[in-house]
């Protein structure tokens, strides 16, 4: 599964990017709220990515943050929410935003959705509302973007919790601190 991704932006329409990765173009749907913050094409940027496998398509949605992620994977968890609906709820505005209108029941924070009514958007709020409460008690810092990257790769939460331990924490860069654990990881 592709869950990060660093690269040069080669074309940006509304909804996607084309992302350039080591020769290689990757179609990256965006919410509008990140297609605004991106930066001019030709830049480099770093996006987490979802990566949604069907029977007839494989597509990669793009985060700014670790969080925006976190919350898009949370709502792709609710029973009819799509990716498509997911990254249109993302679009509604910075995310505590959005969070504070979900626990305060507000309903028509979905209108003009297509597809979600007055019905879907209760049981959308009914199940977000414990599932951000859980997000937020969870200590941010404990999210460690390389370890997730590790774990994606099929090593296990403790191997990959192992093998970045023993990385100096001078070191920032992401790609960095993966290579020195993958080699850590060789090692045992």
């Amino acid at each position: 599964m592709i869950s990060y991704l660093s690269g040069k932006i080669i074309l940006k329409k509304d909804k996607f990017i084309i992302l350039e990765v080591a020769g290689i173009g990757y179609k990256v749907f965006l919410s509008r709220q990140s297609a605004l913050k991106l930066p001019e094409t030709g830049s480099a940027i770093k996006l987490f990515c979802f990566q949604n496998v069907r029977e007839d398509a494989l597509d990669l949605y793009g985060f700014l943050s670790y969080d925006e992620l976190e919350f898009f994977e949370v709502l792709m968890e609710i029973r009819g929410v799509g990716p498509k609906s997911a990254l249109d709820i993302a679009a509604l505005g910075s995310l505590e935003k959005i969070k504070d209108r979900i626990l305060k029941q507000d309903e028509k924070i979905f209108a003009g959705i297509s597809g979600i009514g007055a019905k879907k958007a209760m049981t959308i709020i009914l199940e977000l509302t414990g599932k951000i409460k859980l997000l937020d008690g969870q200590k941010k810092s404990t999210v460690d973007p390389a370890e997730d990257a590790l774990v994606q790769l099929g090593f296990s939460k403790q191997q990959a919790k192992e093998a970045l331990k023993n990385i100096s924490p001078a070191i920032k860069n992401m790609e960095e601190r993966i290579k020195l654990a993958l080699k850590n990881l060789g090692k045992n």
